[in-house]
């Protein structure tokens, strides 16, 4: 079990977005991900008339190492771990280690 999954909302702890919070929009090899509005760069790219884009500048998201975020816990509005717990009906859920909460729902 991952401890980052995607639509989590985390935050950006290190680097050129710290501070930004955004969900987690795809998860590519567990240890980098895509995060909506973080690392964003610009992108030249060349028209394609037969397909119907323009060229230009385009802005997308980049993808980030999971070691430089962490999950936003709503609750106190600050970053926080994630930790495992296994219920008594032996299902494994993600919890917030400053809160003890459950995250997944």
């Amino acid at each position: 079990m991952n401890k980052l999954k995607k639509d989590d909302l985390v935050i950006v702890i290190t680097g050129r977005d710290k501070g930004k919070t955004g969900d987690i929009t795809r998860v590519v090899d567990g240890e980098r991900l895509y995060v909506s509005g973080v690392n964003m760069i610009k992108r030249h790219t060349k028209g394609n008339p037969q397909q119907g884009q323009p060229g230009g500048i385009i802005e997308k998201e980049a993808p980030i190492k999971v070691s430089n975020v962490a999950i936003f816990n709503r609750d106190t509005n600050k970053a926080d771990r994630v930790g495992f717990k296994t219920l008594e009906d032996g299902k494994k859920v993600r919890i917030f280690k400053s809160t003890g909460e459950q995250i997944d729902g």
